[in-house]
Parts: structure tokens; sequence; C-alpha cells
């Protein structure tokens, strides 16, 4: 069942309830609490279909009144900020049904904000960052308000909205994760701690003998130059790894132009050199944490066995984090 509101001050509030079941959420108009995102996607039970029903819905973008606002209220939900790109915060909304489903569970009721201008905010911060390897972070610095402001806004509406924890899917989004989280009333579950979490809980055991455990990270400039892997990686007592500028400029960020292009078999070609550059340094594994760069390689290519994706852990954390709260209820 779709149901579609427009928003009453800006430009679209989408309720969307994926389920073979009738139920009611509810809404209610009165003072704007927090600003409504551009989009919004409200989820409950059973959540199959859900791709097939987001893509075949259009969003009615009009704006109506500019006095009030809509909300919506769905208790006990995971609230979701959507990213750098539509498709990334889909491919983890897939994985978030995949691992609450599991077993035959019945999923978990969401809510999903998803924006455009967040979307173009995002990007053009991440391709105007100053270079890692320079030691330059002016960017970093200098354009980060309307980002943090953004995302504290949608936060603030999903925290009204019921949620009972909050996920960035987006690597990016994490550089301002505490002036985003500070003063929220709901979890803001961090997507570097999920996937430190995961590999220190593994035990893995050092390639080298008498080394310490090394994990590789490769990732946009932008993202590393925030560091937060690093740091959520050194907290759990792991030696990082990161490629090299040499390795970044001939053959990482290459191979991301190559995809642009559709230049497909040369853009593999280059990120499996950078993977086996890292690969050969002695990491047990590496963390890809780039959309651009996960989406290189085809899913049964055998280095991705080597590679973890920190959506996975943030899909896996979110469905644990739920499932511990109904369970102590």
């Amino acid at each position: 069942m779709m149901m579609s509101f427009n928003s009453l001050n800006y430009s679209t509030c989408t309720l969307a309830r994926m389920s073979s079941h009738h139920s009611h959420n509810r809404t209610r108009k009165g003072p704007a609490l927090a600003t409504p995102p551009s989009s919004i996607i409200s989820q409950t039970e059973e959540s199959r279909n859900l791709a097939d029903s987001m893509e075949n819905s259009p969003l009615d973008t009009s704006s109506k009144r500019p006095d009030s606002a809509v909300f919506l209220t769905q208790e006990n939900a995971v609230g979701i900020i959507g990213g750098l790109s539509i498709g990334t915060t889909l491919n983890f909304v897939r994985k978030l049904v995949t691992w609450s489903s599991k077993d035959g569970g019945n999923g978990l009721p969401f809510v999903l904000c998803s924006d455009p201008v967040l979307n173009k905010e995002l990007s053009f911060h991440e391709r105007g960052s100053s270079s890692f390897f320079d030691g330059k972070n002016g960017n970093l610095l200098k354009d980060h308000a309307p980002i943090v402001e953004n995302l504290r806004h949608k936060r603030i509406f999903l925290e009204k909205s019921g949620a009972r924890c909050i996920v960035m899917p987006c690597h990016i989004s994490h550089s301002w994760y505490d002036e985003v989280a500070q003063g929220s009333s709901a979890p803001v579950l961090h997507m570097g701690e999920c996937v430190a979490k995961e590999l220190k809980e593994a035990n893995l055991r050092p390639l080298e003998a008498g080394s310490t455990l090394r994990i590789g990270v490769l990732a946009s400039d932008a993202t590393l130059t925030a560091g937060f892997y690093q740091e959520k990686l050194q907290n759990e007592g792991f030696e990082v790894v990161l490629p090299d500028k040499a390795t970044m400029e001939h053959t990482v960020i290459p191979s991301v132009e190559a995809l642009k292009r559709k230049d497909i078999e040369g853009a593999q070609n280059l990120f499996r050199i950078a993977l086996h550059v890292l690969l050969v340094r002695a990491v047990n594994t590496v963390i890809i944490a780039s959309d651009d760069m996960r989406d290189l390689l085809p899913p049964d290519d055998p280095l991705l066995k080597k590679c973890v994706d920190p959506m996975d852990a943030l899909a896996r954390s979110t469905v644990e984090f739920v499932q511990s709260v109904e369970r102590n209820a």
C-alpha cells in the first residue's frame, strides 16, 4: 500500500508501507519541531518487495502550504539518514531487510530520509576535498557547516518520528558524526565502530608471526582525511594500513574514473592491483570504505573474499541492537 502526502513546507513527504497486512501509521500536523527531509519512507512489518515498490513509486515534489509540516510517527523504528546517493542508501536498506528477515524474521520497521540537496552537498564536498596525502584538509573545516546542519535536522526529525536508533549508511557523513549525534535522545550507530567491533570479534590472527593485526582501508581522500576508520580500528588494537600516494594516484583514482567512463575491464584491473598492493603488506582484510570502489569488482570476484563492506557491518549491528532492546524490554 502506498500513500503520498504533500509536504506543507518542504518538497516531498512520502509515507510508504510495504506489507501484506493493513495497519495504521499515525500522522499529525503541528509546529515544526524539526525540518522534514525532502523524501521520507516509512516501512513496517514485511518488506521483501521494498525495492520494487520504491522504484515504481514516483514522488510528488510539489510544495503547498508554507506554515506547517506533516509528521509521521513509527514507534521503535530504525531511523535512516540517506547519504551520498539514493542507490547507496537503497543498497543499505536491502541489506537491513535481508539481515532482519533472516531465519524467518519479520523484518524491522524503519523511517528513511532521502534528500537530493544533501546528496549534492556530500558529493561536492567529497569531490572538492583536498588530498589526504598532501596533508591538507581546509575544505573539511571550511565547508561542512551546511552539511552538519542538514544532517542534524534529519536526525532530530527521526527522533521525533520515534526512531529507536539512527544510522547513516554513508561513509563521508561520518566525518561529522560527533556533531550530528551530539544531544541525540536515540543512539546513533557509528559505521566505523560497527566494522571494527566485528573484526575484533572475529579473533583474527596476524599473517606474520610476531606482528600486529593489520587492516587495510581503501577510501576516498575525503574519508581518509576525516580519519574515523583509522581511529576506530586503532581503538580496537589494529594496525591500519592505507594505500600510499602512488597507489592512490596510479590505481585507485584512475580505476574509479575508468568506471565512470564505462571502462569496466580497465577499472577492475586497476583496482585489483590496488588491493594486491595492500594484501602483500600482510593485512588480514581490506575495508572498502567507498561505494564507487565497492562496485568496481563483480560480486563473485575471489579478491572480495579478502575484503569487508562496512555497510554489511552497519546493517548487522543495527539488527542486533534492535533485537537486544526488544529482548530487554
